[in-house]
């Protein structure tokens, strides 16, 4: 059993989130409240229609970490989602298939004819709670994924990545039959067999749709929700200092919590920034409908998830400050973007040094380092667990 995987499950199989009340500013403008867990028998999990139990997340883990389900054996969720970066991977645009490594170090093999990815890789910390409102509410079925929405629920996100040819398809098959071929190399495996069986209740068991289940399994046990800010909500009034106080305040005072709000600090909903292109790219990244819009980021644990944005064009929380400071009248960034499209809650952040400093002081308060950074020394294909992450 991987460590922390069992204590992690004991919350998660059944618990609820208790809510605290928003507090406000003067303004009305809601902060996020503290979310706190705790073990109550009888209460449902995440989510109801796929309960997480110990052998569902064990499989989920194996194949989290197995680079069998890409096309050419080499790249495993990991390695985009790596726990040494806070389960992203420190890049602007990931590099999938015919690269090794991975963060900063990751690099593509020449020859090469695979592009970076489209968009930088969010953190799977919290993915659990996607979608969930200033109340604590939110459905798993239909959480919104990715930075356009495009996908609901963290079940059918997990395929995605399988079929898309810059993250882990490649060249192996195209995309009408790579979950059909995916199914058939697990099935050819003794290990996954029995996996599947104990969890799922079959021999038949290895499915797409169950691989979609205990992937999203595992990764509803990756919760880092015990910041200096859940502490400080719970009471503890000495884990904050003087600037990260300030900066709380400073939170509130801008607007902040107009987008990010609730419990993860995120209202999920899509909106039109103007971000400018990321120049690895050939074309503008549309966003949703080709509107130009993307969701909005958790602010938990973003810290340690840098680059930011949607294409990772900045690499500091600095620099994203800059960019709402100029924001401006408003200022649109991106060319392709006329400012009368711009989202009317866009709000300039006009802050001195010494404020910024206190800002992300706080925002540094949202980090939570005590995740579960288990790195399986074996996965059942007995490829190497992470792909080529040497």
């Amino acid at each position: 059993m991987p460590k922390n995987l069992v204590a992690l499950l004991t919350i998660l199989v059944f618990f609820a989130v208790v809510i605290e009340a928003c507090t406000k500013d003067d303004g009305g403008n809601n902060i996020a409240p503290v979310v706190s867990q705790s073990v109550q028998t009888g209460t449902a999990s995440p989510a109801v229609s796929n309960p997480i139990t110990n052998d569902t997340a064990i499989v989920g883990q194996a194949l989290f970490w197995d680079p069998i389900l890409s096309g050419g054996k080499d790249v495993a969720c990991a390695t985009c989602h790596h726990p040494n970066n806070a389960y992203t991977d420190g890049l602007d645009l990931s590099l999938g298939p015919n690269a090794v490594g991975y963060g900063y170090n990751r690099r593509f093999l020449k020859p090469n004819d695979v592009t970076v990815t489209k968009r930088n890789t969010q953190t799977i910390l919290n993915a659990a709670f996607n979608g969930m409102d200033v109340g604590g509410k939110y459905v798993s079925s239909t959480a919104p994924m990715f930075w356009d929405s495009r996908t609901q629920s963290l079940e059918k996100q997990a395929a995605s990545p399988m079929m898309t040819f810059e993250e882990m398809r490649g060249h192996a098959f195209s995309e009408a039959v790579t979950l059909d071929s995916l199914v058939a190399r697990l099935t050819n495996i003794p290990e996954y067999r029995q996996l599947f069986k104990t969890a799922f209740g079959s021999p038949q068991a290895i499915t797409a749709v169950n691989i979609g289940k205990a992937i999203a399994a595992f990764e509803r046990t990756l919760v880092a929700m015990n910041a200096p800010y859940d502490r400080y909500q719970k009471g503890n009034k000495t884990v904050f200092t003087d600037g990260q106080l300030k900066g709380m305040q400073l939170f509130k005072d801008e607007g902040c919590p107009i987008c990010h709000s609730g419990p993860m600090f995120s209202d999920y909903q899509l909106h039109v920034l103007s971000v400018p292109d990321n120049s690895q790219l050939t074309s503008s990244d549309a966003g949703a409908g080709g509107t130009y819009a993307f969701r909005t980021p958790s602010l938990r644990n973003v810290e340690l998830t840098a680059p930011y944005m949607h294409n990772g064009v900045f690499q500091t929380l600095k620099q994203v400050m800059k960019f709402y400071d100029d924001i401006g009248e408003p200022i649109s960034q991106n060319p392709h973007v006329p400012v009368q499209q711009l989202d009317p809650k866009l709000q300039r952040i006009a802050l001195g040094a010494v404020e910024q400093d206190q800002l992300i002081s706080f925002l540094n308060a949202l980090t939570d380092p005590d995740f579960d950074k288990t790195v399986p020394v074996h996965v059942p294909s007995g490829l190497k667990p992470g792909g080529n992450i040497r």
